[in-house]
């Protein structure tokens, strides 16, 4: 089907039969998917064919900001792709297009920005008022924040649309959650019937196999991905959620605890204590996450029970989870910075636990080098681990995406990458720097006194 735009010039582009929904005036226009599936040309295709429509009896152009999460360089934008689609449609000055360095003039006095949603504030994002278009590619990236703050801006004028494209990584991610809702908050609201979808949205979902333009070369590649890195390819190219990354530090042990049906339904033994080791973050709107893997030692296996991570609330909030779900007598485990102050009340993480009524651990800090030793801790324990499958799925994703940060120009890992899925990888490693073999042990999985360590 082709989609039109009139004035002086009119556009005859072909559009995948996928995309036809959104050539529909609509708020929200949301597609998701795995690669190849021709999102990013669709969004393009239509901004010029917009900014073409756009122009009024006053002369007055279509305003657009094409956003990332995070942009360093233009390079990270959507402008060349939007460029390459001037040049496809043969669009240039005499038709109102012109390509600076920095943005692209269209008809009228329109304008097209490219620009990461983290530079701006609360305060700076007024700037925005008055674009009337914004398209956020790789939007699963997108915080809570920045998402919330991009919406009234950008929706304060009738006729204004948000555009979304994405490959979903995980239920919780704020852009994902919005347009499917099929977050466990979400998901509990559906159940109950109070669950509202966005008002007027249009979203789709696209694969590599609603693309009729795709050619030989791009169909060979996904092949490829298929035959060797098969744990991924749902994700890719299928759009799936995320599940364990070919590279990524724990891939294998969650490709074999699925395969040795390690991953199931699983209870805690009455018994035997519960821990609860985390990962602690700030009580700020951009803090890190705050995570709890709630654990138990059962002869020779690590039962993982439950998984709990939140961002920017407070160590009352985190406790009430704890009850709220029966783990009132469960051990929690700090790390080295349990020992810290808390920047709101300047006391240690530990002693506010403690009040809480809760016995409370902190692990030494395991010095240089500690985030290597948690890796290969977890690596050496992998068989001894059983995950409980549906109170541990956000978990799993993120020990599945935990990867390297590669200097690609040098070919050398700097570490692990710092992103949403270090805070669970680190509490989960803790698990695992903390275990100690019941054949070692004569006190194993017995309650344990710790002596008068400063925290009590």
């Amino acid at each position: 089907m082709a989609s039109t735009a009139t004035t002086k010039r009119s556009l005859d582009i072909p559009t995948a039969r996928v995309f036809q929904p959104l050539l529909q005036p609509a708020p929200y226009k949301g597609a998701h998917g795995g690669r190849l599936s021709g999102k990013t040309h669709f969004f393009g295709g239509l901004a010029v064919e917009d900014a073409m429509r756009f122009p009024g009896e006053m002369g007055e152009g279509l305003r657009m900001v094409c956003l990332r999460e995070v942009q360093r360089d233009l390079a990270q934008s959507s402008k060349r792709l939007i460029e390459d689609k001037l040049a496809q449609f043969k669009l240039g000055p005499a038709d109102g297009f012109k390509v600076w360095k920095e943005c692209i003039e269209f008809p009228g006095d329109g304008l097209a920005i490219f620009k990461g949603m983290n530079d701006y504030t609360a305060e700076s994002v007024k700037s925005l008022e008055g674009y009337k278009r914004a398209w956020l590619d790789e939007a699963q990236a997108f915080s809570p924040l920045s998402w919330s703050m991009l919406r009234p801006t950008i929706h304060r004028w009738d006729g204004a649309e948000i555009w979304a494209s994405w490959n979903p990584t995980r239920k919780a991610d704020a852009i994902d959650d919005f347009f499917r809702g099929n977050s466990d908050e979400s998901a509990a609201k559906k159940k109950a019937g109070t669950w509202k979808p966005p008002r007027g949205a249009i979203v789709v979902q696209a694969n590599w196999c609603d693309n009729p333009f795709l050619g030989t070369n791009a169909h060979e590649e996904r092949l490829l991905e298929l035959e060797n890195y098969a744990e991924r390819y749902p994700h890719t190219y299928m759009g799936e959620y995320a599940g364990a990354f070919s590279g990524a530090y724990f891939a294998k042990l969650l490709t074999e605890a699925k395969l040795k049906k390690r991953i199931g339904s699983f209870t805690a033994d009455p018994v035997l204590p519960l821990r609860a080791y985390a990962d602690i973050g700030g009580a700020g709107a951009k803090s890190d996450a705050f995570v709890f893997w709630i654990v138990q030692f059962v002869d020779g296996d690590i039962l993982v029970l439950d998984h709990y991570e939140t961002v920017g609330q407070s160590i009352a909030y985190h406790t009430r989870w704890l009850r709220d779900n029966g783990y009132d007598d469960v051990e929690i485990v700090l790390p080295h910075d349990g020992a810290n102050p808390n920047n709101v009340t300047g006391k240690r993480y530990a002693d506010h636990f403690e009040d809480a009524g809760f016995k409370t651990r902190v692990i030494p800090n395991q010095g240089s080098g500690a985030a290597a030793q948690r890796i290969e801790a977890v690596r050496r324990l992998a068989p001894k681990f059983k995950f409980n499958a549906e109170t541990t799925e956000a978990g799993r994703l993120a020990l599945g995406f935990y990867h390297e940060k590669r200097d690609e120009k040098r070919g050398i890992g700097l570490g692990p990458e710092h992103d949403w899925s270090s805070h669970s990888a680190d509490a989960f490693g803790a698990v695992a720097i903390d275990y100690e073999d019941p054949s070692r042990s004569a006190n194993f999985n017995k309650p344990l006194e710790y002596p008068d360590n400063g925290y009590a």
